[in-house]
């Protein structure tokens, strides 16, 4: 059995797991604002939050791809260097001696899967729960810069910094007040992002 059928096989529910994690990292993230985002979000921010999540940061797109790229060689490197003590601990390899030439490919295979699944539910797990922590911190220490603006259509610009935003809503905060505000996207007439948004 060849890679390819393997990650063919499994191609869906890949997709599902990815769609599974940024639920979890947006559910986490929102969390700790206050917000229960499920509440908030439709089918198709559900569908694109994976998409959207490793495509809003060029680090992020570039280190999830380079990730990709590895576990996909991943299954040859352990094949050649299954001996090696240090690599038999780091994935629990069992001896393959007993299992045909298909059977030993499937199941460095899985091996690779299981491991990018890790990796991945680490990344999500980790962006949303730092996430959350870092603009409660910044908010606690009044670091967080106003620096977007929105205009309700009644001609003033109010200072904001925008958190995020969906196909529904826009979620931000105002100075002086740490709960965030959400505001539906059909309120307001325009939105001046800041140049550069850095959450950390």
């Amino acid at each position: 059995m060849k890679i390819s059928d393997d990650l063919e096989k499994l191609l869906p529910f890949g997709y599902l797991f990815l769609i599974l994690m940024g639920i979890l990292k947006d559910c986490i993230f929102y969390y700790q604002l206050g917000i229960n985002i499920l509440k908030y979000s439709t089918i198709t921010d559900v569908l694109m939050s994976p998409i959207a999540e490793f495509t809003s940061n060029p680090v992020i797109l570039a280190t999830i791809i380079l990730l990709f790229v590895i576990h996909i060689r991943l299954p040859q490197y352990l094949a050649k260097n299954s001996g090696k003590r240090i690599i038999q601990k780091m994935f629990e390899l069992k001896p393959t001696t007993g299992l045909t030439e298909s059977e030993t490919e499937s199941y460095y295979n899985n091996i690779a899967i299981k491991s990018l699944a890790l990796f991945l539910l680490s990344f999500f797990l980790g962006y949303g729960m730092a996430g959350g922590y870092f603009l409660n911190k910044n908010l606690s220490d009044n670091k967080v810069k106003y620096e977007s603006k929105i205009n309700f259509g009644d001609g003033k610009l109010e200072q904001v910094y925008l958190v995020n935003t969906n196909s529904l809503y826009y979620f931000y905060l105002t100075k002086g007040n740490n709960a965030i505000q959400i505001a539906p996207l059909g309120s307001v007439k325009n939105i001046e992002p800041e140049k550069s948004k850095k959450l950390f």
